[in-house]
């Protein structure tokens, strides 16, 4: 059982600004109903620009956390779009490979964590996606929204997750986060459960991937000018060898990405040929089902392999509410049943 939780600013300080004081302490005091221990690393409450200017000490809060051996989870604050900017205080002399070693920690996050999922992927630590500490326990309604809750309870709990099922339902995203909207309820929708696009129902396979925005950057460097060469030269990106058998989740986000973009984005995957390697494809549902129906089109008319398994509308990333979903265990998917069921 988690004993002890360190909130981390990886990407985005938003997290020490003022306008969010009132979303930090609804957090904090719901981590601290649990019974749990949290802190929060040196640099995490430091402010957007401090965050921004100080990609090194980023890092160095993540190896100290991870170095901490008191520390049972680390909890990522929220995402942003940087984060590729600690490779090389990770990398340069295996400071993470040493970090990780012998170490089994909960890391726990997701949007522009892809990138840490990615790194921590490349020294064979199993990471948790789809779950943030401002975009969930900070939620603004009385209590934790209870899907999410109920996968956040299981990790804390038991340290694992056993088995992902659909939502009853979805809710519309807030646009307003201030101090008068606390305790207001969001708009609820049905939800339609998991959809199979194509392939077979039953598919297995350990699980890799993330904000399908976030890995569209290591290959394009249109959000930044190096984010293609830093993904290269760190070799963050596996190989389809390395694909051999997983599973590919992806999952958009609150960008709303246009569906012309979209398409570039499958077709920049579809180069490295991870959709001849892989078993299956996972995909969260797009944030208020915006380009709901265009992002299946595109999915089906861009990946040549009619046989490659691709699962839609799965409650993970942007759209709420969040399931969270361990990479790098063997997991069974079946559509007949509406489950994923992971090996413990």
């Amino acid at each position: 059982m988690i004993k002890k939780v360190a909130i981390i600013s990886l990407s985005r300080g938003i997290l020490g600004e003022p306008f969010i004081s009132h979303e930090l302490e609804i957090g904090l005091n719901r981590l601290k109903k649990y019974g749990l221990e949290v802190i929060t690393t040196e640099s995490a409450l430091k402010g957007m620009e401090y965050i921004k200017n100080n990609p090194k000490e980023r890092a160095k809060d993540l190896l100290n956390a991870l170095n901490d051996k008191s520390i049972d989870m680390i909890l990522c604050a929220i995402g942003g779009d940087d984060t590729y900017r600690l490779l090389p205080y990770l990398f340069e002399n295996d400071e993470l490979k040493k970090a990780v070693k012998d170490n089994k920690k909960i890391f726990l996050g997701y949007s522009d964590t892809t990138w840490n999922h990615f790194m921590f992927n490349k020294v064979g630590f199993k990471t948790f996606y789809g779950q943030a500490f401002i975009t969930d326990l900070c939620e603004l309604e009385n209590e934790m929204l209870p899907y999410s809750r109920k996968y956040f309870e299981e990790l804390i709990n038991k340290e694992s997750i056993n088995k992902i099922e659909p939502s009853d339902v979805w809710y519309s995203e807030r646009t307003n986060f201030d101090a008068s909207q606390i305790g207001t309820k969001r708009i609820v929708h049905k939800n339609e459960g998991f959809q199979l696009l194509q392939g077979n129902p039953v598919f297995s396979g350990e699980i890799l991937g993330g904000c399908i925005e976030s890995i569209y950057d290591m290959f394009d460097n249109s959000r930044y000018s190096d984010t293609a060469e830093l993904c290269i030269k760190y070799n963050l990106f596996p190989s389809a060898e390395e694909w051999k058998g997983k599973i590919l989740l992806l999952e958009s986000s609150e960008e709303k990405t246009k569906p012309d973009l979209y398409r570039k984005m499958i077709r920049t995957l579809k180069e490295t040929g991870i959709f001849d390697s892989i078993s299956g494809i996972l995909v969260g549902k797009p944030i208020d089902e915006i380009y709901y129906d265009e992002y299946k089109s595109i999915l089906l008319e861009e990946i040549e392999n009619k046989n490659l398994p691709i699962v839609y509308n799965i409650n993970i990333g942007h759209a709420t509410p969040h399931c969270i979903i361990p990479f790098g265990i063997k997991c069974k998917v079946n559509m007949n049943e509406q489950t994923i069921i992971f090996n413990q």
